[in-house]
């Protein structure tokens, strides 16, 4: 797709998700647990390999379109990491909690700079390419979010296989790069810091 045409990220986001409905149409529930099991596993292991025990790693909650992360959160989270999760603020900015955090509780909010504190950021996307230039869900969040983590600190996008693209997807300004994708087949490097 030409990443230079207008509204080609609308348009190539609307295809990727369309695709992304009828994996899950033609999915069964076993089928999304086990790719939900193996991309824990593949996390995991880059996790180990990335950062310590007890470091602070962001994660999310994902929606049932999306590679599935509760077993990884749990995985986290059973392992000794610290994991934070985002809140979407209605600037479309993010905030944070941790993950046992009660969701609607003020007081587990870690504020917008809690990303700083990550040794590992694990965000979704709908889409990367081979240079690290990342398609999300079209608000911004992360973009507005990354520049606030500390440098060196990894980026790695989860995605279900065949979503790492080797066409160019379309870059703004303000696009934040990414480091790595995982999937449930395995983990690509795109970027080493």
């Amino acid at each position: 797709m030409d990443g230079t045409a207008p509204g080609s990220k609308k348009a190539l986001r609307t295809q990727l998700w369309a695709a992304r409905r009828a994996r899950l149409a033609n999915s069964t529930g076993a089928r999304r647990d086990s790719d939900a099991g193996r991309l824990a596993e593949q996390v995991m292991r880059l996790v180990r390999e990335q950062v310590g025990p007890g470091a602070t790693v962001t994660s999310y909650e994902s929606y049932p379109a999306e590679p599935g992360t509760r077993p990884l959160n749990r995985a986290l989270v059973a392992a000794g990491y610290r994991v934070i999760v985002p809140v979407t603020l209605p600037d479309l900015d993010l905030d944070w909690r941790p993950l046992d955090g009660a969701e609607d509780d003020a007081d587990a909010l870690l504020g917008r700079d809690a990303i700083g504190e990550a040794d590992l950021l694990l965000i979704p996307g709908t889409a990367v390419d081979r240079t690290g230039v990342r398609l999300g869900q079209g608000g911004g969040c992360y973009d507005r979010a990354l520049p606030r983590r500390r440098d060196g600190v990894p980026v790695v996008t989860l995605l279900h296989p065949g979503e790492l693209l080797a066409t160019p997807l379309p870059r703004d300004d303000h696009d934040q790069l990414v480091d790595a994708v995982v999937t449930a087949c395995g983990t690509s490097w795109l970027r080493r810091r």
